[in-house]
């Protein structure tokens, strides 16, 4: 499969990020890791481009993204949907958790990303921001049924 080059840079914060990863990433990743999700194979802390995806799926092309708290920010979600663009212009569809959600709904997480892994699934599923989105609580409910 082509890609873009990644710079000595990029592969250095990769690495960087694989080692310190969060509980709630190390949680998805060993749930992710050795095709255990419907055989899809999963790489953690891909460099791709200027980015650098937490989780991506490249036979699907699915970005999966865990996000923290710094994500609640006006600024950052502006840079989160930059990157979001980013990767659907490469094809990629993005899916997006808060460390909460993976941590409390683990079994749910990885339902949404089985769902979002078929073919003919939506091109991007997120899930509602804090106080945002469907008028529900915020968590993750309405990516469920996505």
């Amino acid at each position: 499969m082509p890609h873009d080059e990644v710079s000595p840079l990029q592969r250095t914060r990769a690495k960087r990020l694989r080692r310190e990863m969060t509980r709630a990433e190390t949680l998805l990743w060993r749930y992710l890791k050795a095709h255990r999700l419907a055989r899809l194979s999963f790489r953690r802390q891909a460099p791709m481009g200027y980015y650098i995806a937490d989780f991506v799926a490249h036979s699907c092309k699915l970005v999966v993204e865990v996000d923290g708290e710094s994500h609640d920010f006006e600024e950052r979600l502006r840079k989160d949907a930059q990157r979001d663009e980013w990767f659907a212009s490469r094809g990629y569809r993005v899916l997006r958790f808060t460390n909460d959600d993976v941590m409390k709904n683990l079994e749910g997480v990885a339902l949404a990303i089985l769902q979002a892994a078929e073919p003919g699934a939506p091109p991007s599923l997120t899930l509602p921001r804090k106080g945002g989105g469907n008028g529900e609580s915020g968590g993750f409910d309405g990516a469920e049924e996505a």
